[in-house]
């Protein structure tokens, strides 16, 4: 490790088993999202109203979050942390072996949403608890690009997969190509538990509170609900548009999520500097500008350029809704700004991945109905407003006051 990540980190902790099992979890997620969109749309037949039902329950762990944790609250954020990667692991195990049927599909895709949605907060709270004071922007900006340079391998290992299978006669709804992405994740995920049980307890066995709200966090609530809503929007119908409206087979949307990811790799640092340099409110304003532009043309492309054009310009716009969800880390930093202690932190950031996901699933029923109604210009004109809310909101926060000791 170099001098410059020891300035981050706090001395005598034992970081690099944490970070190996973030950087394999990243590729294993690499190689599960750069298939799942096709394996819905061509394996399962997954129609785009049915799409948001999917994910209506994929996002349920996030909305039952707070009650999964509170089951756990005796233990260690690192001990949850191995539990959320095994059930990950038993999530693509699942849709590995349990066959095509809609049912166990989603029945899977549910276990492994449980799995991510218990990583989630123990990761970023780990990944605070772990940095110097002053740090904590920097920490989960290396956190993020360990993980998104995982995402990029696997991202681009499926993109050349799938490339293979149809140049040597595959269809691209046969089955093999899918089936072997799901044994090489499951490969990578059990090695990232395996990595993970070196992780000692020491310096992170925080314990949470079963259900936290405290009302100086109550506009942390609410940007989680605005920044939930348009995030799910994108997360849920963007690739759907691609390849139901556009025709994009699983090379081009593995290829476009790798870009993402590297996006995502270089600049995570750099933005968790810019968090910590300008603070997080100037962070969470500025986002919306580039989204609002991103929105419109994501539901107007079509009508403005011809087919070919807009869906260049919808795959640019994919990759600039990925650049701008990165600022989303300033959330994270502010509940730290906040806090009185680790332990809070943690029932903070983990109570608003509940809120985030209340919102979520709403969004996601409606979603594909409102696609199926009135079309997608309608659909990402409501996700460009709820940004544009997102922002007018965080404008409204204040710098709170240091008690000097």
């Amino acid at each position: 490790m170099n001098t410059k990540t020891q300035t981050i980190y706090q001395t005598g902790l034992k970081i690099r088993p944490f970070l190996l099992t973030i950087l394999f979890s990243g590729l294993a997620v690499g190689f599960y999202r750069g298939v799942q969109d096709n394996y819905l749309a061509e394996i399962v037949q997954i129609t785009k109203f049915e799409r948001g039902i999917v994910e209506f329950f994929r996002e349920l762990p996030g909305l039952l979050l707070i009650f999964i944790l509170a089951a756990m609250y005796r233990f260690s954020e690192t001990k949850v942390f191995k539990i959320g990667t095994a059930v990950m692991l038993a999530g693509v195990l699942g849709l590995l072996l349990m066959g095509t049927s809609k049912f166990m599909v989603v029945l899977a895709m549910v276990i492994f949403s449980a799995g991510d949605h218990i990583v989630m907060p123990m990761k970023h709270s780990l990944c605070l608890t772990l940095a110097n004071k002053g740090k904590g922007g920097a920490s989960l900006g290396i956190m993020s690009a360990i993980s998104h340079g995982g995402n990029i391998v696997g991202f681009l290992v499926v993109t050349v997969l799938f490339l293979v299978f149809s140049h040597i006669g595959i269809p691209r709804d046969s089955l093999l190509g899918f089936k072997t992405v799901f044994i090489i994740a499951s490969v990578l995920l059990f090695l990232a538990f395996l990595i993970s049980l070196a992780m000692k307890d020491q310096g992170t066995a925080v314990k949470r509170s079963r259900f936290y709200f405290n009302k100086k966090f109550t506009k942390y609530y609410m940007l989680e609900v605005f920044y939930g809503a348009r995030k799910q929007i994108f997360l849920t119908f963007a690739p759907y548009v691609l390849i139901l409206f556009y025709g994009a087979n699983t090379s081009v949307i593995a290829l476009l999520l790798a870009i993402c990811a590297a996006f995502g790799m270089f600049l995570s640092p750099f933005i968790g500097r810019l968090v910590d340099r300008l603070g997080y409110k100037t962070i969470m304003v500025s986002d919306t500008l580039i989204l609002m532009v991103v929105c419109f043309f994501y539901g107007f492309a079509h009508r403005l350029f011809p087919h070919n054009i807009a869906f260049i310009v919808v795959c640019i716009n994919f990759v600039l809704d990925s650049i701008i969800s990165l600022a989303s880390m300033a959330n994270n930093v502010y509940v730290q700004d906040l806090s009185s202690s680790p332990a809070e932190m943690t029932a903070t950031i983990t109570t608003g991945i509940s809120v985030n996901h209340l919102i979520s699933v709403i969004i996601a029923l409606l979603g594909g109905l409102i696609w199926q109604k009135m079309g997608i210009e309608v659909l990402f004109t409501l996700s460009g407003l709820l940004g544009l809310a997102n922002t007018l909101y965080a404008m409204t926060i204040k710098k709170p006051e240091r008690v000097k000791v």
